[in-house]
């Protein structure tokens, strides 16, 4: 028989378990003395009572992989999923299943991949489509959230409850890719294929959109006949449903401060619980250094080193860190004042976001939280502004004027191209010269027209700001409880225009980064002024808040911390020294190399304290080919010597000053795949009797595919044949037997 104390215990027990199970509910509960914005430059003002997931308050209670069950329970015509790695390919993902709602009244489910089975893929109802929308990650691999599903799709049989086919499924493919890469968007016409091969009809053209380009042009292009093909083969009405928000907002300025988000990303830093750090739940590593790597020029390059001690993080050398930035002040402050939110009570005014179907859209940002928090920390206000969100906004406008200005720029595409793209107008620049205000001025509330824009529009229309990924340039062999980034500061200057005169623009990445190395040096943010004696504030390089919400990034008086994850990557070097290594990585493509060879170090000393002096003795190789623009770029120019020594002369540098090197015969810059080619004969020897492994690091446009073209040809003469077939096979041959690894970007 249970005693008195057993019950209690029992009692506790279960208060806790609830306790845990409601926590994300107990942070997100509203005050009972709730008030909803309206009539404002922020409203919301939608009274209508949120929904759970299904709609109609009844949330589903089946298998939650099943996304067939659901979509019968749920009345969704359409099922939109993406294989996402950064975030792109969700937001297209969201947009068409928004757009769908808005044309036709159209209710869409919008998932993950990975959180579903397919076996139920031929039960789709015939009334209803598949949406895919997925990214091609790396060298035309699936994003991480997608492997499991491109694998089973693959298989030559696949199981699916009634068979092997799809006959009577009806799908939409939209693809993201980047054509710097040779396996352009490979895995959405790979699936488009596959998909037809099993039985299924593809709805209209198969999409594809190119990061290297304009993937918000190449998608725009697209949607429309799409669209239309849906509707002849769905029977849907256009017209069918008016203008409804997806989100509603509610002030809530008496709810509880330690529950509210004020930039923490994750429920876990909120409460200062432990748990996993990645890209859910990102670790503020502490900076442990950082310092410039240039020597000269009015160019930055900055080396840094995160603490990842206690974290409960590792990585491999050749992985990605992912650093999530906030934006930088200015931005924050122009867009408060564009929707009339400056003063200290508005900006620290506590909200609640609420979806109204979180099957189609979810809340982009934990929480409660505070409008100065989702422009400082959650939404990418600091990004180009979209041809469509202007359109969409047009009928906020202050003015007739500025509704034409908008207007235009929404219909007009070489209009958008010239003002927005090459100027590179931010959403809250656009608005401003809209309506007449002037950009090159601090943004105020004095000087800057008010928009009676609803902020569930903002909320609707405003990417979620994304981290940005570097190269690691460390081995954990040597620095196990550190993480090294190798960052070139981006800045640029735009196109001048009708409007506004070109002015510098800033990597938002970068800088941020920047702004960390001299807060840590106790450095001032020096003025781009071209040598003029008065500069206006804006034309200085961002200044960021780097403290963090309440203080939480401030490591001590100068350092701080960064919000950090890590990426897993494929880039790895062969597990025997005795195979060759050729690496080409100009610029701060030479990061993860910088890793390789500390890798290669860490093995070299174990080696000897293990056999003695002449363990080196049978090592392959290491060649590593560098260039810069000239010696004050050089990186790491101090370390590679000592690399030199201590492996004993098994790793060479060879080096290219592209601008104050020596020049060709005929005049001509000299880079790497020049230094390459003058090696040929030994780098040839290397891949086609050593089996010596290749890897490419750094600029995509240009770099790696002259790279890959003198390879072509080398290889081509040890096959007397052309480098166009010959030549070109090898090479494709050397990367399917993942011996050419490339990691690179445009």
């Amino acid at each position: 028989m249970a005693t008195l104390s057993d019950l209690v215990i029992l009692l506790l027990g279960a208060l806790l378990a609830l306790g845990f199970y409601n926590k994300d509910r107990l942070l997100g509960s509203s005050s009972s003395s709730a008030s909803t914005t309206s009539g404002s430059s922020a409203a919301t003002a939608n009274g209508s009572k949120p929904t759970d997931s299904s709609g109609n308050g009844n949330a589903f209670k089946g298998d939650p992989r099943d996304f067939v069950a659901r979509m019968k329970d749920q009345k969704k015509r359409l099922a939109v999923f993406y294989g996402s790695q950064t975030g792109t390919a969700e937001e297209y993902a969201t947009r068409i299943a928004k757009e769908a709602k808005s044309r036709f009244g159209v209710s869409s489910l919008v998932c993950d991949i990975e959180e579903y089975d397919f076996e139920k893929l031929d039960q789709v109802p015939e009334d209803c489509a598949i949406v895919f929308c997925m990214a091609t990650y790396g060298e035309g691999e699936p994003t991480d959230n997608a492997v499991q599903f491109i694998e089973m799709i693959s298989q030559d049989d696949p199981e699916f409850s009634e068979g092997s086919t799809l006959d009577g499924l009806k799908y939409v493919v939209f693809g993201l890719g980047n054509k710097t890469y040779e396996q352009y968007n490979v895995v959405g016409r790979q699936l488009d294929a596959r998909l037809t091969a099993l039985g299924a009809t593809r709805v209209g053209e198969r999409g594809e959109g190119d990061d290297d380009k304009s993937m918000e042009e190449d998608y725009l292009a697209w949607k429309d006949d799409m669209f239309a093909a849906l509707a002849t083969t769905l029977s849907f009405e256009e017209g069918a449903s008016g203008e409804t928000p997806d989100f509603v907002v509610t002030e809530v300025p008496n709810h509880p401060i330690e529950k509210v988000f004020q930039g923490e990303l994750s429920s876990r830093a909120l409460l200062g619980s432990k748990g996993v750090h990645d890209a859910k739940n990102p670790y503020a590593s502490p900076v442990l250094a950082c310092r410039e790597l240039f020597t000269g020029g009015d160019r930055n390059c900055i080396h840094l080193e995160f603490d990842i001690t206690g974290s409960g993080i590792t990585y491999q050398t050749g992985d990605h860190v992912a650093v999530w930035p906030s934006n930088p002040d200015v931005e924050v402050e122009r867009l408060l004042a564009v929707l009339g939110l400056t003063s200290p009570e508005k900006r620290r005014m506590i909200i609640q976001v609420v979806s109204l179907d979180p099957t189609l859209a979810k809340v982009p940002f934990p929480t409660p939280t505070t409008y100065d928090a989702v422009f400082r920390h959650y939404l990418d206000i600091s990004a180009v502004a979209s041809r469509q969100t202007l359109a969409v906004l047009a009928k906020y406008a202050p003015s007739e004027q500025a509704a034409e200005f908008l207007t235009r720029l929404g219909t007009d595409k070489q209009a958008y191209h010239t003002e927005v793209v090459g100027g590179h107008l931010r959403l809250a620049e656009v608005l401003q010269l809209a309506a007449g205000n002037d950009i090159t001025v601090m943004p105020t509330a004095e000087n800057t027209t008010v928009w009676n824009i609803p902020f569930d529009h903002v909320v609707s229309d405003v990417s979620r700001l994304q981290p940005r990924f570097y190269s690691i340039s460390s081995s954990p062999k040597l620095h196990p409880n550190s993480i090294h980034v190798t960052a070139v500061i981006l800045k640029y200057e735009s196109q001048a225009t009708d409007r506004h005169p070109a002015r510098w623009v800033f990597g938002l990445g970068t800088n941020y980064l920047l702004n960390v190395k001299q807060a840590a040096n106790n450095e001032t943010t020096p003025m781009i002024s071209d040598g003029q004696d008065d500069v206006p504030e804006h034309v200085s390089a961002p200044k960021y808040t780097l403290e963090g919400p309440r203080g939480s990034y401030k490591h001590d008086d100068q350092l701080f911390k960064v919000p950090i994850h890590v990426r897993r990557s494929t880039f790895r070097l062969p597990t025997s020294p005795k195979i060759p290594v050729i690496m080409i990585g100009p610029g701060t493509g030479v990061a993860p190399f910088r890793g390789f060879i500390q890798e290669r170090i860490a093995l070299a000393r174990r080696s000897i304290a293990k056999n003695g002096p002449d363990a080196l003795a049978d090592w392959a190789p290491i060649y590593l080919f560098y260039g810069s623009r000239d010696e004050q770029d050089f990186l790491y120019a101090e370390e590679w010597p000592a690399y030199e020594a201590e492996l004993q002369g098994k790793f060479k540098i060879h080096v290219a000053f592209s601008r104050s090197g020596p020049r060709k015969p005929d005049g001509s810059k000299i880079y790497v795949q020049d230094l390459l080619w003058d090696q040929k004969e030994v780098i040839k020897s290397a891949i086609v009797e050593k089996r010596a492994s290749v890897y490419i690091c750094g600029d995509g446009r240009n770099m790696s595919k002259d790279v890959e073209q003198k390879l072509a040809a080398m290889l081509a003469e040890s096959k007397n044949g052309s480098a166009a077939v010959e030549g070109a096979a090898e090479v494709k041959s050397l990367k399917e037997r993942s011996r050419l690894l490339m990691d690179v970007w445009s």
